[in-house]
């Protein structure tokens, strides 16, 4: 089994943290992993963008082709859009429906919404809003990483919650249930689309 997965948003969003729990849990499962990010700018507001590649197969290359990523989680739906093109025709995208504008020539919002729904396979629901409203506003990237575990495929639910666990255990027992709970709100959500 193989899974190829694009990681996108903006700095500060959580991407970095999303990819190292799925990381995590791939290398604890045994599941072969290369991974490589791209940073648009160290500070908030610029492009972050990391690549997954999970197999049970040997792996020679972090790099992800046009039209071969399984999977594309987003953050923030223009950046979603941005990486389409390396989608396979029933990929899946999964992102949050919120912009995050930081640039004056943000495109029309319904545009992007409007392309994203076109696709075959998007999943988009309001993360931020679910994390605040859920007292968990610095979890919207975990509550997302719950949206996608379904199709992840190569790791389960179970094993991204215990990975969650060891990624958070160095900031406390309350960080870690936030997180858990985050997960367990994205994963929720999702089943009942």
């Amino acid at each position: 089994m193989k899974k190829d997965i694009i990681l996108a948003g903006v700095g500060g969003q959580g991407i970095l943290t999303i990819a190292t729990i799925i990381g995590e849990a791939a290398a604890k499962a045994g599941v072969n992993l290369k991974q490589a990010e791209v940073h648009g700018m160290s500070q908030r507001g610029g492009d972050v963008q990391s690549t997954l590649r999970l197999s049970t197969e040997p792996i020679y290359s972090d790099l992800i082709r046009e039209g071969s990523a399984d999977l594309i989680i987003s953050m923030e739906p223009m950046e979603a859009l941005r990486y389409v093109p390396y989608l396979v025709e029933q990929g899946w995208v999964v992102t949050s429906s919120h912009p995050y504008k930081n640039i004056p020539n943000y495109p029309d919002e319904q545009q992007i919404v409007e392309e994203l729904e076109s696709l075959p396979h998007t999943v988009m629901l309001p993360i931020e809003d679910l994390a605040r409203q859920n007292n968990m506003p610095k979890s919207a990237n975990v509550v997302l990483l719950g949206m996608a575990a379904r199709y992840i495929e190569i790791l389960s639910p179970e094993e991204l919650r215990e990975s969650i666990k060891r990624v958070f255990a160095s900031k406390g027992e309350a960080v870690v249930e936030m997180n858990l709970r985050a997960f367990d709100l994205g994963l929720n959500a999702q089943c009942a689309q």
